[in-house]
């Protein structure tokens, strides 16, 4: 039987809707994955200790506070401070695309907008998600 696939879903920062990343957090549960949701408000440094504990293979960061710059790559960086970079980091949420571009290059994996579909979304984590052995 192959391994599920663990996905940690967690809003970063002072946003306080999370109806994005519970919709996501049951797309993916519901496509066979793992899923853990942390819940609003949650800084890099929760985030990361709750992917380690929960020994994900993906992090799914939601965020609309305009807060992306900022708390998205500090996720990448406390993973990379903890041997952790393994575990693939993607972000939904309304993002520009200039700074969509720059996440990538900080090691975002993937930005998903407005507008993308929960079956792209799925299958990239299908394709994208699973930790190296």
């Amino acid at each position: 039987m192959e391994k599920k696939i663990r996905v940690l879903v967690a809003k970063p920062g002072l946003d306080g809707h999370d109806r994005g990343a519970k919709v996501i957090a049951r797309a993916l549960r519901d496509a066979g994955m793992e899923v853990i949701y942390t819940g609003l408000r949650q800084t890099p440094e929760e985030i990361v200790e709750a992917a380690i504990q929960e020994d994900v293979d993906a992090v799914a960061l939601s965020i609309l506070s305009g807060a992306h710059m900022t708390l998205l790559p500090r996720v990448v960086e406390l993973l990379r401070s903890r041997s952790a970079t393994d575990i693939m980091v993607a972000a939904g949420g309304v993002i520009p695309d200039d700074d969509a571009a720059e996440l990538k290059k900080r090691g975002i994996k993937a930005v998903f907008g407005p507008g993308t579909t929960i079956e792209t979304i799925i299958d990239f984590f299908r394709v994208n998600a699973r930790r190296a052995s």
